[in-house]
């Protein structure tokens, strides 16, 4: 018997499984400081509560999640953030970098990523359960059909393991597709040799056409004559390493 009742709107299905919570709450490496996102029914945060010393801290936009965690945890109490995890400020939530990890909804999974990149200098791992096709995108390298966009921006500044999927059966509601779970840990690259902005609307423009030519995808920006630049750009967007797309945008004359 799940103790709150999932919303189709807010994207919940509720992992019932302990060992897999456990399995995914002991796939944390890197912090003390551990932000939650979306703990729903705690079934990750007893076991994160368990870990000596944490300093733990959830979001949670749900009522009566928010609830239910307040009487059955008493150790979250001042711990809960009510609100969007899409809108709250990261900064100052801890002192100093800290851990995110979740059974993401997947409906925002994507958006929740993005924020992970606008805060990648405080967040330096992330645990999440994702739908699999994501987590497959986002782990995939250069030369694979599922390489994409998020794979090109997450791996510039993170390392990305795919760590197990997981099936339907363990989630009330049952999802219509397998999960998986991944883990982000944050590269040494504080910064891109490169213009960042420039970098993201690069790799975006080029996946936006990805079966064609980098010539003809990001034919609106001009680039210098280097011979190697010239190489990349008979290429298509899913050959590209990260270490290429930041030569083409150090190429791109302004």
């Amino acid at each position: 018997m799940i103790p709150v009742r999932a919303k189709k709107h807010l994207g919940q299905h509720f992992l019932t499984d302990d060992n897999i919570a456990r399995k995914i709450v002991a796939s944390l490496q890197r912090n003390k400081n551990v932000m939650e996102i979306g703990p729903g029914t705690g079934i990750l945060t007893k076991h994160l509560l368990q870990i000596p010393g944490i300093n733990l801290k959830v979001i949670e936009i749900d009522k009566e999640s928010v609830e239910y965690l307040s009487n059955q945890y008493p150790d979250l109490k001042n711990k809960i953030i009510i609100g969007d995890c899409l809108q709250i400020d990261m900064n100052g939530l801890f002192d100093g970098c800290f851990s995110v990890i979740g059974n993401f909804p997947y409906n925002i999974s994507s958006q929740i990523l993005f924020k992970v990149l606008e805060y990648k200098n405080l967040i330096n791992e992330v645990v999440g359960m994702f739908q699999k096709e994501v987590a497959v995108r986002i782990a995939s390298k250069p030369g694979n059909k599922n390489y994409g966009i998020l794979s090109v921006l997450l791996q510039a500044f993170y390392n990305i393991e795919y760590l197990f999927t997981v099936n339907e059966t363990v989630f009330i509601p049952h999802p219509k597709v397998k999960s998986a779970v991944i883990r982000l840990v944050r590269n040494d690259s504080k910064t891109l040799d490169c213009d960042e902005k420039l970098f993201f609307s690069i790799v975006k423009t080029a996946f936006n056409q990805r079966r064609k030519t980098l010539r003809n995808a990001l034919s609106s920006f001009k680039f210098s004559e280097d011979d190697v630049v010239k190489i990349l750009l008979t290429k298509r967007a899913e050959q590209q390493s990260v270490q290429e797309f930041v030569l083409l945008t150090k190429n791109v004359n302004c």
